[in-house]
């Protein structure tokens, strides 16, 4: 199961708020307003109104008054919800009950209210409040098509806002057919099948129809496309829908159904059998890109049609599949830097090394490998001038962050990082670093590594990564053989050391370990006196850890590549990914097509990580290249770990 817990999530965080530390027992003040969050989350308006009541005197009384204010927020009036902004003006929670106001006034098509407010929302971090935007900009006539298409990319996160959106635009006739279909079939690709249908339903499509395609995808396979767009779309979803599991089926239908569909539409149906077949790392599928052509393709599209070709070596698909991307797309550092490395194949080493260059100074996985391409070893930059009591003074009476040192210490964790990033926003790099070492000294290191990661031109590395429980963790490794600095960039990823840092699917501690798991590494290891309440202990974590890194690196041949995306993803799964390849492939393109976007993701980041954890360690050059090695085809061999 996964364990990932991403990068700039607060977790459970044992802290000190001044003299207050936060292992605390909570007073009855605190019981409260921890009640009265809960009953603001359930819109228990009456409940909200009594806790609030008892607080009148406690320590965050915006978030009091925001707490009792929520769960009205359909029925206040205006000049509620403007006396709460204006006394609490330029806070993180009053740009919160902004975002919320402005939903509500959203849901109300209250456009003369929303264009006033929507300017002062400070985040601008809501897609439905940005399909809200445009709605109000095309009720007023203007055009919006061009941006609405930029912006409807993730259906998941759609809400009535951006479903409201499509209909608007389908009625003003800013939207064609085109755009309707394209948002159809987004929605069906993304498993969104009852909006699929609604969306459709805007074409005029016969009642149910793509619904009927998605969940009866083979029926509608065998009937194929009848008479209409609406039919031969519907078939182009089931197509999709069908591959998922059974991409050869897709690709008989859609050749026996070739003759009734125009060559667009064909180029259409294998671009829908394609995306699955790659996800599920199909030989076939880059084939199957190939017959695409230029069909359109959704954000997830574009980007694993590269994938497959980076798989199969195909460095001129690469090329061809990036320059077709939207340019927000193109200039993600991934597809820079393959970019990059496609132009190289081809000989075009200066337009590659400008590519490399471009993102060569940013501390990330696809920074450290273009710096690699350019010649350069990877290194720690220079340390930044320590940062003085003088700088320091303001974060310690800085009152967002006194305000999120309260919230972490009662476990809110939601509230405690928006605080703490909200105080960010203006901070020049000196300030950044001030205010990361102000959050070392009040031991809340997921904060401190955030924030330094924010600096662009100076550094100071022992923020950005630390080594807590060094001891324990030298100890461990050293007895096991493991690489230390793997594992520190393990637990910078998993939990960044927070020791109560506990996922929403129960793993726990420094290196996220899950009750299962847990349980078998103890009896491996014969810890027999080990019971669940000592998983968050340092020192069983890491030892109960470590030797699960251990067993898993063991198990997958010594790949960390592989090792990572096990402790992660379950050692099943990376072997299954393994035997798929039809050649052996760098680490990074590995990295890069692991079907699943938490464990790629993770993969990147915690050999990124141990890249620097190592040369700070060893105080001498890496290589990230060297570390990610190659990864080579080999049949699936069943394995016994959890």
């Amino acid at each position: 199961m996964p364990r990932l817990l991403l990068a700039g999530m607060a977790f459970s965080i044992t802290t000190s708020l001044a003299a207050m530390p936060l292992a605390h027992a909570a007073s009855d003040a605190d019981s409260n307003f921890i009640e009265l969050r809960e009953a603001a989350r359930k819109d228990n308006a009456s409940k909200s109104a009594e806790l609030a009541d008892r607080l009148k005197h406690y320590a965050i009384p915006s978030y009091v008054d925001y707490f009792r204010l929520k769960p009205r927020i359909k029925s206040a009036s205006a000049s509620e919800i403007n006396a709460f902004l204006t006394r609490y003006a330029g806070s993180a929670i009053a740009d919160r009950l902004r975002n919320d106001w402005l939903l509500e006034l959203g849901r109300q098509r209250n456009w003369s209210a929303f264009d006033h407010h929507y300017p002062q929302f400070v985040l601008k971090d809501d897609l439905q409040l940005k399909c809200y935007a445009l709605m109000s900009a095309a009720s007023k006539q203007q055009n919006v098509a061009d941006d609405a298409r930029a912006l409807l990319t993730t259906p998941k996160k759609y809400g009535e806002g951006c479903q409201a959106l499509i209909a608007a635009l389908a009625k003003n006739g800013q939207f064609n057919a085109d755009d309707i279909w394209a948002q159809v079939r987004l929605a069906a690709e993304s498993g969104a099948g009852s909006m699929a249908q609604r969306i459709a339903d805007l074409s005029g499509a016969p009642d149910n129809q793509v619904a009927r395609a998605s969940e009866l995808a083979t029926l509608a396979l065998v009937r194929g496309p009848q008479s209409g767009r609406a039919s031969h779309e519907a078939f182009l979803i089931a197509l999709g829908r069908v591959a998922k599991s059974n991409h050869e089926e897709s690709v008989f239908a859609l050749k026996l159904a070739s003759g009734r569909l125009t060559p667009q539409e064909q180029a259409q149906g294998w671009a829908q059998i394609a995306l699955p077949a790659s996800v599920n790392l199909a030989p076939e599928a880059i084939g199957y890109w190939r017959k695409a052509g230029n069909a359109p393709l959704s954000v997830e599209g574009h980007q694993w049609k590269v994938r497959t070709a980076l798989r199969a070596g195909d460095w001129k698909l690469v090329k061809n599949g990036i320059q077709t991307m939207p340019a927000a797309l193109q200039n993600d550092p991934a597809w820079v830097y393959w970019l990059g490395r496609a132009l190289a194949a081809e000989g075009q080493s200066d337009e590659a090394n400008r590519l490399f260059n471009s993102i060569a100074r940013q501390h990330n996985f696809y920074g450290q490998l273009a710096l690699e391409d350019l010649g350069h070893a990877i290194t720690i930059p220079p340390q930044a001038n320590p940062v003085t009591a003088e700088e320091l003074a303001p974060m310690a009476s800085n009152q967002g962050f006194q305000r999120a040192l309260k919230l972490l210490a009662l476990n809110l964790r939601f509230e405690g990082t928006r605080e703490w990033n909200w105080e960010l926003r203006r901070m020049n790099e000196r300030e950044l670093l001030a205010a990361a070492e102000f959050a070392r000294q009040n031991k809340v290191l997921d904060r401190m590594v955030y924030t330094s990661d924010r600096t662009k031109k100076e550094f100071d590395f022992t923020q950005r990564f630390p080594s807590p429980y060094h001891d324990l963790m030298s100890a461990s490794t050293q007895k096991l053989g493991l690489d230390k600095a793997w594992a520190y960039g393990l637990i910078r990823q998993e939990s960044r050391f927070v020791t109560s840092a506990q996922s929403t699917v129960g793993a726990s501690g420094l290196m996220q370990l899950m009750p299962g798991t847990a349980k078998y590494v103890a009896r491996k290891i014969g810890m027999s006196d080990f019971s669940q309440s000592q998983v968050n202990e340092p020192k069983t974590n890491i030892t109960l850890g470590t030797n699960y890194l251990k067993m898993v690196l063991s198990d997958l041949d010594g790949s960390q590549a592989m090792a990572s995306a096990a402790y992660n993803a379950g050692p099943k799964r990376p072997r299954t990914w393994r035997s798929t390849l039809a050649r052996p492939v760098e680490g990074a393109i590995f990295a890069e097509s692991i079907p699943f976007a938490e464990t790629r993701d993770y993969v990147k980041n915690v050999l990124s990580n141990a890249t620097y954890y190592a040369a700070l360690f060893e105080n001498r050059q890496q290589s990230l290249k060297a570390r990610l090695g190659t990864v080579s085809p080999k049949s699936f061999v069943a394995t016994a770990l959890p």
